[in-house]
């Protein structure tokens, strides 16, 4: 039996050439959280080539979403970028992962913290009731190297403050804060110094993370991974051990942005 489901691609969008989102199908089987990630990929020689992609779309969404980076000389990236409409995108049945609400402790602010294509689980994220209705402020930080790489900028400051669903809680409580590295723009820096530093903190008009109000989720590379729980460890927070288990912060172990 299968550990995959053929779903129909549905939408394919290139931000930039090393940028692109797929959508498809959703089987009435599949079941996750917002924030978790599947295997998915394509048939390559008769067999399932695939990798962990975090699922942007939100759990009650009726079409799956993922957010991609081309690889050019990637086994699976470098295809996959070619995939069209209408096309077969292999899914994984059993979707998992750390990003998810559950695994985190009550408190006022909700962290989000992304590098490239970590912002994935994020996306669906924000797009979940309960999010809203367990935190005061959410604050998504996303940092690229050009301003190009900004996907969804639109998404976060135009569309979801108008959604009919979303929207007052969006324009109440989810602030986003994109920084860029390599080109001249309003935000300047890499996530792990704005942090360091204090400028995010004094650009949004709240205090420095602490323990008693603080809760945050990480997606990135290895090394911003590593780097960013060493700052949130600084700060007192504690990181969730294992998946089931809430703490302080969570971290996506299996997917790299």
């Amino acid at each position: 039996m299968s550990k995959f489901i053929n779903e129909t691609v549905t939408y394919v969008h290139h931000w930039t050439d090393r940028l692109f989102t797929i959508k498809t199908t959703r089987s009435d089987s599949l079941r996750f959280r917002s924030g978790e990630f599947a295997m998915i990929g394509i048939e390559v020689d008769g067999k399932p080539l695939v990798r962990a992609y975090s699922i942007a779309s939100p759990a009650w969404a009726e079409e799956l979403e993922f957010f991609s980076i081309k690889v050019q000389d990637g086994p699976l990236t470098s295809r996959l970028q070619h995939i069209k409409v209408g096309d077969t995108l292999l899914v994984s049945k059993k979707p998992t992962g750390t990003l998810v609400l559950d695994d985190l402790l009550p408190a006022k602010h909700l962290y989000l913290l992304a590098t490239g294509t970590g912002l994935a689980p994020f996306l669906s994220l924000v797009r979940e009731p309960e999010m809203y209705e367990r935190f005061e402020k959410i604050i998504l930080v996303h940092g690229v190297r050009h301003t190009e790489d900004l996907a969804y900028k639109d998404f976060f400051e135009n569309e979801l403050p108008n959604d009919e669903i979303f929207g007052e809680w969006v324009r109440e409580k989810l602030i986003y804060y994109p920084t860029v590295t390599r080109d001249e723009f309003k935000n300047q820096g890499r996530v792990t110094d704005i942090i360091k530093s204090g400028k995010l903190f004094a650009d949004i008009g709240l205090p420095p993370m602490n323990k008693d109000d603080d809760r945050a989720m990480i997606c990135g590379s290895m090394a911003m991974n590593a780097d960013m729980s060493a700052i949130l460890d600084d700060f007192g927070l504690t990181v969730s051990p294992r998946m089931g288990v809430p703490a302080d912060y969570v971290v996506e172990r299996a997917f790299v942005g």
